[in-house]
């Protein structure tokens, strides 16, 4: 694949004379398509940076009772490869990130999910190389798993963004070699005919904190285009794992429907 890559160095580093090294740059495109509502593109290196915050790690949560369990610690029978049996290995309680994508034989709409993942220790990571991974909810909106402790990405691109379209409000994540937490509620479009009425809808709690807050989707997601949506749209969709390269961890993946109820409108 060809990339037009575009590097900004540390103006702190300029400042103090020091010359800037890998780990301060940030690599991004700069001939990608204008975001909406804001002054910077698709994939943007020059976005700011999410505020760096520390955690107390992943929160483990036992699957409610009207949960589906989509792991359980020892087997991949929920999921399908390729039209066949997943083959990603499966050790010590967790599944690793192997070949090629994985889904969901079943597919869903609204829901709240629970997942955690890690990336091993000692691995070489750099933007988005070495460490990235990303779950897509319906199969088609991407939440990013990226190892973005220590390690700089365009914003839009790092754990907790809305892939090419809304960083993370801060970076939650973990060192690397340490197990993360996703808690997600989704919610697909509304449509009125061929017009979408609500934007698809994402709220995500990573390591016990919300980086993502009723934040809308633009559109399915793209890479390096901006995202809008079809004309038609699915009412449900697997959940699909990508494999980036890179051995991500996965365990403890459950997902439950987001009931309907009545609500009272304003007078």
């Amino acid at each position: 694949m060809k990339f037009n890559l575009w590097t900004i160095s540390g103006m702190m580093a300029a400042a103090c004379g020091v010359m800037p090294t890998q780990a301060q740059e940030v690599k991004g495109y700069t001939d990608t398509e204008k975001l909406p509502g804001v002054e910077y593109t698709v994939h943007d290196p020059r976005r700011p940076q999410p505020r760096i915050i520390e955690t107390a790690g992943a929160v483990v949560v036992k699957p409610p009772s009207d949960a589906t369990v989509l792991f359980d610690g020892t087997s991949l029978d929920a999921w399908t490869q390729g039209g066949g049996p997943a083959q990603w290995p499966v050790k010590d309680g967790a599944f690793i990130a192997d070949g090629k994508d994985i889904q969901t034989k079943e597919s869903f709409g609204a829901i709240q999910l629970h997942f955690e993942w890690r990336l091993p220790a000692g691995r070489k990571v750099g933007g988005q190389f070495g460490g990235n991974s990303g779950v897509y909810l319906m199969g088609l909106y991407e939440v990013q798993v990226l190892q973005s402790h220590n390690n700089k990405t365009y914003p839009d691109g790092q754990a907790g963004s809305l892939y090419g379209q809304l960083p993370p409000l801060v970076n939650a994540t973990s060192p690397q070699g340490e197990w993360q937490s996703y808690d997600i509620a989704f919610e697909p479009p509304v449509y009125e005919g061929e017009k979408v009425i609500t934007p698809a809808k994402i709220t995500i709690i990573h390591n016990g904190v919300f980086v993502q807050h009723a934040s809308l989707y633009l559109g399915p997601t793209q890479h390096k285009i901006l995202a809008t949506y079809p004309a038609k749209h699915p009412e449900t969709g697997p959940l699909r794992l990508q494999f980036h390269g890179d051995p991500m961890e996965y365990r403890n993946f459950w997902v439950r429907p987001l009931g309907q109820r009545d609500q009272p409108t304003a007078p």
